[in-house]
């Protein structure tokens, strides 16, 4: 049997809150929409670069999303976690090798990733700076600029499933 991409009933944006409330409600909406984007695709369909050109897949959204995660929850939780895919010599690695890539693993790693940010999400406060490359930043600022590349790459994933199957949506 083929896999297939599960299906996701995605939560609805959050109408209202506090600011980590919503902040992580629009998290959830955004890691959702990237998966509906993947939904019912087989693996050999999540590796299809959309523009022969380009190396943009849908598993390599995925996968660039997952270090995304990786790296929100290491600022929250303290850990020093290693990227699951790029290195200093390969820092877009996570959009290579998409054809010979073990899709389920690399989809069950993203699950895994997002829910161990969720629990991390409530370890510190929005507040809480750190240093980024000679940059005081504070966890609110990166919450944001992670819903950034949500959006941004939501937007990729929802032109390259159009090219797959025609499946089109918001």
């Amino acid at each position: 049997m083929t896999w297939t991409a599960p299906t996701v009933d995605r939560k609805p944006d959050p109408a209202s809150g506090d600011e980590a409330t919503v902040l992580a409600g629009w998290l959830d909406y955004h890691r959702d929409t990237l998966l509906l984007k993947c939904s019912g695709l087989t693996a050999e369909q999540l590796t299809t670069n959309s523009v022969p050109v380009t190396d943009l897949t849908l598993l390599g959204l995925l996968r660039h999303m997952t270090e995304l995660e990786r790296w929100l929850r290491s600022l929250f939780s303290g850990e020093t976690i290693d990227d699951p895919y790029s290195t200093e010599e390969r820092p877009d690695a996570a959009f290579d090798d998409a054809a010979t890539a073990d899709v389920q693993a690399d989809f069950e790693l993203y699950l895994q990733e997002v829910e161990l940010t969720r629990k991390a999400f409530t370890l510190r406060s929005l507040d809480e700076t750190y240093e980024d490359e000679g940059e005081v930043r504070n966890l609110r600022t990166t919450v944001v600029h992670i819903l950034e590349e949500y959006a941004r790459h939501n937007g990729h994933a929802d032109l390259i499933r159009q090219s797959i199957d025609g499946a089109k949506g918001d």
